[in-house]
């Protein structure tokens, strides 16, 4: 029934319905609970079974930076099996980053007490200037709070020590995890194709050609994700540490080391390492010195960022600042510091994935043009035809 007003109908019904405004609120309001309780139930599998899944995803990142180079072995070289180049790869490959990481590792450990030095007195002297400098703010809470800085750096000679009794007395839980990850490893280098159609055959068949060319770009960027850190990290390392060393700043190699482990949590990693060296040159050498590592510091991030990055990395994995430090922020909360260290390979990964699904381009691409091996087909103008990244049998 309707009733008249003016010159309109006005539906008696009418007044029950809904707002539009308010259905689309409680319809956007139900998916992003749907979301969120679908992601909390992967976080809790994921932390359920991290014992297992990091192993793994270090191994498939491990993997990124080696099967390629197996793959061209194997190519190249007519007369040897797969199963050669993988385990001539992966022993070779373990030792030199074994290598590297060990003497970075020791050159941080080696400096580390006298870095904490430098840092405490550093601290102790920004509280003193920026009580009795011109800002004058001398009061008890200020003064905690210096206090508490200094006793903790004080303390993380202790806490390290006390992690590293840990660690120690989980040395079989490592070991097992070591050995799960270079178990795996080894076949995903060896049976990486096999194992991505095995798994491509739970995806529907209306689809399985799509969700295949994401994956294959998916893992093209994590390759040139991993290749490029790699380099990006050593080059930063090397170019700092001489200048720290050229401006007469002590612990130059110490720095260095710190700065390498700080390219692999793009951003917040070279804030921090990048703090801590100015503090060192300040205490070391006064305001001049820690001026010049600031710019020193500066000039390496811009190296990286105008050249060594797009060099690389190329148009086709580069983040936005923001995506980047969010994600590690948020994997520092679930998961610390590999939550940290993971969390930029797997929006990497994502990006190029959910970009390729969403593409309309990309639905007529033959995933068989796409090499996941090479990094340049991360980008959805290139296509190169390939006969097999991994043989069907070796």
């Amino acid at each position: 029934m309707a009733a008249s007003h003016g010159d309109r109908e006005v539906d008696s019904g009418s007044r029950w319905r809904v707002p539009h405004g308010l259905d689309v609120a409680a319809g956007l309001a139900w998916r992003l609970l749907l979301i969120v309780a679908a992601a909390s139930v992967v976080i809790y599998l994921a932390a359920t079974f991290s014992v297992v899944l990091v192993p793994v995803v270090l191994a498939l990142i491990a993997a990124s930076l080696l099967a390629p180079e197996a793959h061209l072995m194997s190519t190249h070289v007519r007369w040897m099996p797969h199963a050669v180049a993988t385990a001539i790869v992966v022993v070779g490959g373990l030792a030199i980053v074994g290598g590297v990481f060990t003497g970075v590792v020791f050159a941080f450990i080696s400096g580390l007490p006298e870095i904490t030095s430098q840092l405490t007195n550093s601290l102790s002297e920004i509280q003193a200037w920026v009580r009795t400098g011109p800002l004058g703010l001398d009061n008890e809470q200020f003064t905690a709070i210096g206090d508490q800085i200094l006793a903790g750096v004080r303390q993380s000679q202790s806490t390290i020590a006390s992690s590293t009794l840990t660690a120690v007395s989980t040395v079989g839980e490592l070991f097992t995890e070591g050995l799960l990850a270079l178990f795996t490893l080894i076949f995903l280098i060896h049976d990486g194709g096999s194992i991505w159609r095995f798994l491509l055959g739970a995806v529907p068949r209306r689809v399985r050609g799509r969700a295949d060319l994401a994956g294959r770009r998916a893992f093209a960027s994590l390759v040139g994700y991993t290749r490029a850190i790699v380099v990006v990290a050593f080059i930063d390392a090397v170019t700092a540490g001489l200048g720290l060393w050229l401006i007469g700043v002590p612990l130059a190699v110490p720095l260095a080391a710190l700065i390498f482990f700080g390219a692999f949590v793009p951003t917040v990693g070279a804030v921090v390492s990048g703090a801590v060296a100015a503090l060192v040159g300040l205490v070391t050498g006064g305001v001049t010195d820690m001026l010049l590592v600031i710019v020193l510091l500066l000039a390496v991030q811009n190296l990286e960022g105008y050249i060594l990055q797009p060099l690389f990395l190329g148009r086709s994995i580069k983040l936005h600042p923001l995506a980047v430090v969010l994600p590690i922020a948020c994997g520092l909360v679930v998961a610390g510091i590999p939550g940290a260290l993971l969390a930029v390979p797997l929006v990497t990964v994502l990006d190029a994935g959910l970009r390729s699904l969403t593409r309309p381009s990309d639905a007529e691409v033959d995933p068989a043009t796409i090499n996941p091996l090479d990094p340049r087909s991360a980008r959805p103008e290139y296509a190169d035809p390939v006969v097999s990244v991994v043989p069907e049998e070796s």
